[in-house]
């Protein structure tokens, strides 16, 4: 079963909504795009992946050429989870939150 490319996630602190691709299943997804909608209006973005995640991404690009061959990692909103999930990421959305929030953490997104 396919999953909505737009998930929307509702917690009572905060509206998760998660970019999945095509054949992304948000039982296990392990590299998605999201955004974390605050009461307040404020948006912020994080790219969520496992490691097992960036390491095949790394394979990848060692492949490709990408990134001098592989050579380095880099992700300005990266957010690691121990497993892949939308749950796991709400977790981590969570814990974001309870830490005082994505200031300093996650950067902003305009407007």
């Amino acid at each position: 079963m396919e999953s909505d490319p737009q998930l929307l996630v509702e917690d009572d602190r905060f509206t998760a909504l998660f970019l999945l691709g095509a054949d992304d299943r948000a039982e296990d997804v392990e590299n998605v795009d999201a955004e974390l909608r605050l009461p307040d209006g404020t948006r912020w973005s994080a790219t969520f992946m496992t490691l097992r995640e960036i390491a095949a991404v790394m394979d990848r690009w060692r492949q490709t050429g990408e990134a001098a061959g592989g050579a380095f990692f880099q992700c300005p909103d990266l957010v690691v989870v121990p497993t892949g999930g939308v749950a796991a990421m709400m977790t981590a959305f969570r814990a974001i939150v309870d830490e005082g929030g994505p200031e300093g953490i996650l950067p902003e997104l305009e407007g």
